[in-house]
């Protein structure tokens, strides 16, 4: 059977786990989707490649790297944080401008420019006028509306005492009916206009604002990385992978870069271990979870058991063509175990490292 060997060095990486949000755990070796999706970039496909994935690595050390997230409040505050401009009002994302910085604590205030560092002028003017619109809003409904509001609202109280009055003809009585109507769509009238004003010059224009915080996280890192990894798919999808690997720039984030070992990457044939043979696999490995009770470490009857993950391998797109709905993969995460022809779904490459599909 052939096979593409990859094997490659990375002096750190994160290979995030998708349920962590605040503080970024990683795997301790990369997942199916992520060593797909990177082959996937370097050879520019735009569709997806049918392939089966085997990896095995290990790293130096573990370790943090902080750093500072950008966190949106639900509420625009006028005291502190970072005023911002947002480029989408309707989506919260990189695409801000910078509008003022607050000093301190509290006691600040962009509106009156005290204690700020001003960052854009004409954002910040643009900030003060519609805060200036929302007051003037505001006042015009305390000393306007409202007490027109509260008439109606008598008038509509009078109306409903008159209509329960026994003795009016019924001239009358559809005389109070029909004004009591249009009592009611007067005043939904007013309610309307009044909302549709506040919304075009108040509440549109200031959703562009946000405040937003930065707080200090921190990424899980992984150190001195050295990564087999093996690929099987059809003979053109794998002389393509091997025709691009120098294409192949990170494995994980962006700034995770890889070095790729030359000498030790190319095809090769894979064999089922045989007969009497044992394999010792000084590396760490993802394993079919079927396989992990055939393992032992340094003699038989000691399970190499190990950590159970449930990985992702590659998706399909929903019906509106927008979320991702991936297929998932369970495996047993073991290190330094060794294994023996028992294992029949195991095979081993011309340099007799494991290879376990995907």
């Amino acid at each position: 059977m052939r096979a593409l060997r990859i094997h490659l060095k990375q002096s750190s990486a994160n290979y995030r786990r998708e349920e962590i949000i605040d503080n970024k755990m990683t795997y301790p070796l990369p997942p199916y989707s992520t060593v797909i999706g990177a082959i996937h970039n370097a050879c520019n496909y735009t569709e997806y490649h049918a392939m089966d994935i085997s990896i095995q690595g290990s790293y130096g050390s573990i370790g943090k790297e902080v750093y500072y997230d950008n966190c949106f409040l639900n509420n625009l505050q006028n005291d502190r944080g970072i005023l911002v401009k947002m480029s989408n009002e309707n989506a919260l994302s990189n695409g801000f401008i910078t509008v003022a910085e607050a000093k301190k604590a509290q006691g600040n205030d962009f509106r009156q420019g005290i204690t700020i560092d001003v960052i854009n002028q004409t954002c910040l003017d643009e900030y003060r006028k519609i805060k200036d619109k929302g007051d003037e809003i505001e006042n015009f409904k305390k000393k306007k509306i409202k007490p027109l509001l509260n008439m109606i609202k008598v008038r509509k109280k009078t109306l409903s005492a008159l209509k329960k009055d026994t003795g009016l003809s019924e001239d009358r009585m559809n005389k109070v009916i029909a004004r009591e109507k249009e009592i009611k769509l007067l005043e939904k009238e007013i309610n309307h206009r009044v909302k549709d004003y506040e919304t075009e010059y108040y509440d549109i224009p200031i959703s562009k604002f946000r405040t937003l915080t930065r707080g200090p996280k921190s990424y899980e890192i992984l150190y001195d990385v050295e990564l087999i990894i093996h690929v099987s798919s059809d003979d053109e999808t794998l002389d393509c992978i091997y025709n691009n690997l120098s294409s192949l720039t990170s494995i994980g984030r962006s700034e995770d870069f890889v070095e790729l070992i030359e000498e030790d990457t190319g095809f090769t044939e894979l064999y089922p271990i045989g007969e009497d043979d044992e394999i010792h696999c000084k590396h760490s490995a993802y394993l079919c979870v079927d396989i992990a009770d055939l393992l032992y470490r340094t003699k038989k009857g000691t399970t190499a058991k190990g950590t159970r993950y449930v990985l992702n391998k590659d998706y399909v797109l929903s019906g509106n063509g927008k979320q991702r709905i991936f297929n998932k993969k369970l495996v047993t995460y073991v290190s330094d175990f060794k294994i023996d022809e028992d294992a029949a779904d195991i095979l081993i490459d011309d340099k007799r490292n494991i290879v376990s599909f995907v």
